[in-house]
């Protein structure tokens, strides 16, 4: 296999220094600029302060999780807590209008007690028992954390406890003494995607370095893991390799140190709860005879699978239009969540000895998208259920399984959706593949501002969301706004993800130009007044769409964006995506790589849309070294780029409210000053609800 050396020939290296006083100064004149051109004025400042009203609104729902204790914990910010509060309540308060709640850590008056710029980044609850977590705080919102252990009862970081110093670690309870853990032990403790290459058994009272080592990868896998499953009765220790972001070896820890491999086939998704094991295929696989579908879920006994039967009873299998897009369990039961052309549909499958009894779950709205929140399954059979739609603010709802559903919380709307309409339609790719997309705005206005959203990467599906900051800087000036749901996703499973991975990612960005040309023939929008926007590997889609796609544009915004398609996996966690885009140090995937490569195909004398690019000092995900350099070479072939970077915030640019509200007002400012003209006022809205968008390269998650 041919290798290639690292170009030498790239101007604009240097700005991927983030401790270079030249580069520094750049960023701050590019900075500079963009807020000149954009910030000035009332409309900016209306626009702002309308965003942050709708993320700091004290009606919005405080999504609670469930740790096995029977009580709801929330993190909370707003106006008051720029930070956040992690705090918790009872079912009895929870239902109130205003509930009492008992707040366990306030980040505000921590990072002010000790000087640091704290951004919550989740908690691990000891189960059982509940009395410790571990809690993981981020400086600035990047992915790497400090990990403290805490004391919920006394309300206080234990002294001497389980501590962790700044890394991307992954720490996880065996029992109130004991912690699995993996983070950086110095040289060679990492793989080459910057992740931990070995995972440790840490005892109390002792020094991290003497920890046992449990598991140990190599230096070109992503990660190494290990988990404790406390379920009682059914107490398991599991340790495993991530060989590429897809691909994962597994195996069951014994007592005495055995490891047993768990036979799946390495790409596929597994789960062990108390006697089942669930498969979820990722691609083709016969076992016992019987060749199972990609997308299908399979469930056995655990025991029997580990002893050599191979009986699998299938639970889900896809067809065309149809996909699953997850599970989750409670005490007896099993919550199958599927996507029929992108709508959701919820089941609950239940074994009663001669096979899985199937029943729709009950509460679950037909026209809405509806999820899971939680479950307790150590506990009940009660799920927390979220519904909404892109103009239907969101419902919460508790259930039990096989009995009564009540509504929790009910979202009050946070813009006029009068004379608003959602439309689903599909456009044909340059291949004669059906892509379906959503339209969301008035279907009696068409022509004006479109803004045009799509990610297409990971098996990431982007379903319908209510979103205020949408509907108040977006829907609410008159414009329209559009989801597109393009190859590389999830909506039709893995062989809609896998159609466009490698030498097939070109059919992703066939797609999104197929929407947007489609958009065009309905008479939704023009070229002019199309807008596009993206973030992470949404931002390489928009890359793409501004160098290869230019004239189908009026305007296009980057966030995070993944960028130069020739360095990207030397760059802090770029590495683990190989398996997506592929190795540019392989000559034959630089070859397909090189072809839409963003940064490799800016060119002069070519007319592009005007392009804003938005990134953090702090994302140590995607390196912001990618729009650096690509603002950079715009620039020098005389384009016009608008470019904004955070000091902070991490892999979403922005650490708090404020500064959301800021880079939301940034792009939709910029989006409407070159696609409708001068800003307008806003219009005076409704009572607001909070929404959040974001976008993650590998995966997301929500902490509570």
């Amino acid at each position: 296999m041919a290798r290639l050396t690292v170009e030498s020939d790239d101007a604009y290296l240097w700005l991927e220094d983030l401790d270079d006083a030249d580069a520094a100064r750049w960023v701050r004149d590019r900075n500079a600029e963009t807020e000149a051109a954009l910030t000035g004025g009332d409309a900016f400042a209306a626009l702002r302060g309308e965003i942050r009203r709708v993320l700091d609104a004290q009606d919005r729902i405080p999504y609670p999780g469930w740790r096995g204790d029977h009580l709801y914990y929330n993190f909370w910010t707003d106006a008051a807590h720029p930070r956040g509060v992690w705090r918790r309540t009872t079912l009895d308060q929870y239902r109130r209008p205003e509930p009492e709640w008992d707040v366990l850590l306030d980040l505000d008056a921590l990072a002010a007690e000790e000087g640091e710029n704290w951004v919550w980044s989740g908690v691990t609850v000891l189960r059982p028992g509940h009395g410790r977590c571990l809690v993981s705080l981020s400086r600035g919102g990047g992915d790497a954390v400090v990990v403290r252990e805490f004391d919920l009862g006394r309300r206080v970081f234990v002294e001497d406890g389980f501590t962790l110093a700044e890394a991307k670690s992954d720490v996880g309870w065996i029992d109130a003494d004991h912690v699995y853990v993996a983070t950086d032990f110095g040289p060679g403790s990492l793989t080459s995607s910057g992740y931990p290459r070995t995972v440790r058994r840490w005892r109390r009272g002792t020094p991290l370095a003497s920890a046992d080592i449990v598991h140990e990868g190599h230096a070109d896998d992503v990660s190494v893991w290990a988990a404790h499953d406390p379920t009682p009765g059914f107490e398991r220790d599991f340790v495993g390799r991530g060989l590429d972001f897809f691909r994962r070896e597994s195996y069951l820890l014994t007592e005495a140190g055995e490891r047993i491999r768990i036979a799946v086939p390495e790409d596929a998704k597994w789960d062990v709860r108390r006697e089942w094991l669930l498969v979820r295929l990722r691609s083709p696989w016969s076992v016992a005879g019987v060749t199972h579908p990609a997308g299908a879920l399979l469930v056995t006994r655990f025991d029997a699978f580990l002893a050599g039967e191979r009986e699998m009873t299938v639970l889900f299998r896809p067809d065309g239009r149809t996909a699953l897009s997850g599970h989750v369990w409670t005490r007896h039961h099993l919550i199958l969540a599927t996507l029929v052309d992108v709508k959701s549909r919820l089941e609950v499958l239940t074994p009663d000895g001669a096979g899985w009894r199937r029943e729709p779950l009950p509460g679950v709205p037909e026209f809405d998208h509806s999820r899971v929140v939680d479950t307790d399954p150590d506990n009940d059979d009660a799920y927390l259920l979220a519904s909404e739609g892109f103009l239907q603010p969101a419902t919460l709802r508790l259930g039990q399984v096989g009995g009564a559903v009540e509504t929790l919380k009910q979202a009050p709307a946070s813009f006029d959706a009068d004379g608003l309409a959602v439309r689903q339609f599909f456009a044909t790719s340059a291949d004669g593949t059906r892509v379906p997309y959503f339209v969301v705005g008035d279907p009696h206005a068409p022509g004006g501002p479109t803004l045009l959203t799509g990610y297409g990467g990971y098996e990431i599906s982007l379903t319908p969301q209510y979103s205020g900051v949408i509907g108040r800087g977006w829907l609410a000036r008159g414009g329209t706004y559009v989801v597109a749901n393009i190859r590389g996703g999830g909506e039709y499973g893995p062989g809609w993800h896998r159609a466009a991975v490698r030498e097939n990612r070109p059919r992703a960005y066939e797609d999104f130009a197929a929407v947007a040309a489609d958009l065009v023939t309905r008479g939704i929008t023009t070229p002019e007044r199309l807008g596009t926007e993206g973030g992470s590997n949404g931002g390489l889609l928009m890359g793409v769409m501004l160098t290869r796609y230019p004239s189908l544009f009026g305007a296009v915004v980057a966030h995070v964006p993944l960028l130069d398609m020739r360095r990207y996996h030397r760059l802090l966690a770029g590495a683990s995506w190989m398996a997506e885009h592929g190795d540019p140090d392989v000559a034959a995937d630089w070859a397909f790589l090189r072809r839409y490569s963003p940064y490799h195909n800016v060119r002069g004398g070519q007319a592009y849309p005007p392009v804003l690019l938005v990134t953090s000092t702090r994302d140590d995900r995607v390196h912001p070294g990618h729009a650096r350099k690509m603002a950079a070479r715009l620039r020098e072939h005389g384009h016009e780029v608008s470019y904004y970077e955070n000091v902070e915030g991490g892999h979403g640019a922005a650490a708090n409210n404020e500064q959301r509200a800021f880079v939301w007002a940034l792009t939709l400012e910029f989006l409407w000053r070159k696609l409708a003209g001068p800003a307008h006022a806003l219009p005076r809205q409704v009572s607001p609800v909070g929404a959040n968008r974001s976008g993650r390269s590998p995966g997301s998650s929500r902490s509570h």
